[in-house]
C-alpha cells in the first residue's frame, strides 16, 4: 500500500475541485453545504474514541482532517486563506495562548522547566482569551461563543464565560438549590395551559442541571452520553429478554418491562 502525505492529500483534494474533471459533487460544494458534513464527522470521531477503537479512531480523525483540507481549497479558490494561513494562524495563537512553555513568544523559546501551577495556566489562558476578543472588537463577555454549538455545549460556554466576571454560585451547594428552585417553578407552570411557558421553564431546569455539572467539574455533554449508553443498554437488554420469551416489548406489559429494567441494573448495565 502507498504512503501519502499532506501534500498528496492537498493535491488530491485540488483535483476533486478541478473545474474540468473534478469530482461533480466535490465541485458543487460550499462551506454551508460542507458544515453539516463537518458536525458529523466529529461526532463520530467522539464515537470511535469512546469505543476505544484504535483502527476507527485513526479512520474518523482522517474524515476530520478532510474537513479541514475541504475548507482550505474552498478559501484558497476565494482567496480568502489557504491551508499555510491557517497552520500559520493556529501556530502563532497557541503559541501566544502558552507563554509558559514559550516565554519570548517564540517557537523556539523555552522556559526554565519549573512547575507551573494548573490554576494560574488557566487564569492566563482566559486573560488572553479576553484580550484576543478585545483585538477582534468583540469586547462583550459573552461575545463569540457561537450560536451553533449544541445547546448543552452552549449552556456551559456562556454560565463560563459569565463566571469569568463573579456572576456565579459561590459552590455547587448554591447551584443544586437553583435546580429545587426551577423544578418548583416547572411544576407550577404545567397547571396551566400555557406550553411556552412550560418549555421556557423546562429549558430553565435544564440550564440549571448544567450549571451544577460545571460546579461538580464535570462535562454535562459527557454525562449525558453516558446515560443514553446507559439506558440503551438496559433497554436492549429488555428486548432481548422477552424475545428469547416468545414475547417482545410491544406485547409486554410496563410492569414487565420495569421488571427486566431492575434486573438489568443489578447486572451491571
Amino acid at each position: 500500500m502507498a504512503e501519502y502525505s499532506l501534500d498528496d492529500l492537498r493535491y488530491l483534494m485540488s483535483r476533486l475541485r478541478d473545474p474540468v474533471d473534478g469530482c461533480p459533487w466535490d465541485k458543487q460544494q460550499s462551506f454551508s453545504t460542507i458544515a453539516p458534513h463537518t458536525i458529523e464527522e466529529s461526532y463520530e470521531l467522539l464515537d470511535a474514541i469512546e469505543s476505544g477503537d484504535y483502527q476507527q479512531i485513526k479512520e474518523e480523525l482522517g474524515d476530520v482532517l478532510f474537513q479541514v483540507i475541504f475548507y482550505a481549497q474552498l478559501g484558497q479558490e476565494q482567496n480568502q486563506f489557504d491551508f499555510n494561513t491557517i497552520v500559520s494562524g493556529l501556530v502563532d495563537k497557541l503559541i501566544r495562548r502558552h507563554p509558559h512553555v514559550f516565554p519570548q513568544g517564540t517557537l523556539e523559546s523555552r522556559s526554565s522547566g519549573m512547575a507551573i501551577d494548573q490554576v494560574e495556566i488557566k487564569k492566563n489562558w482566559e486573560t488572553i482569551k479576553a484580550a484576543e476578543r478585545i483585538g477582534k472588537q468583540k469586547q462583550g463577555v459573552l461575545d463569540d461563543i457561537p450560536q451553533s454549538f449544541p445547546a448543552l455545549t452552549r449552556a456551559e460556554k456562556l454560565q463560563k464565560r459569565a463566571a469569568q466576571v463573579g456572576f456565579d454560585w459561590d459552590d455547587s451547594c448554591g447551584a443544586l438549590e437553583k435546580i429545587s428552585e426551577e423544578i418548583a417553578e416547572l411544576k407550577e407552570a404545567m397547571k396551566q395551559t400555557d406550553k411556552r411557558h412550560v418549555e421556557e421553564e423546562l429549558g430553565d431546569l435544564l440550564f440549571s442541571v448544567v450549571n451544577l455539572s460545571r460546579h461538580l467539574k464535570l462535562n454535562s455533554e459527557t454525562a449525558l452520553r453516558v446515560a443514553n449508553k446507559k439506558f440503551e443498554a438496559r433497554f436492549r437488554y429488555i428486548e432481548q429478554v422477552l424475545i428469547a420469551k416468545g414475547s417482545s416489548a410491544n406485547a409486554a406489559s410496563l410492569e414487565q418491562m420495569d421488571m427486566l429494567w431492575q434486573q438489568a441494573k443489578e447486572q451491571g448495565l
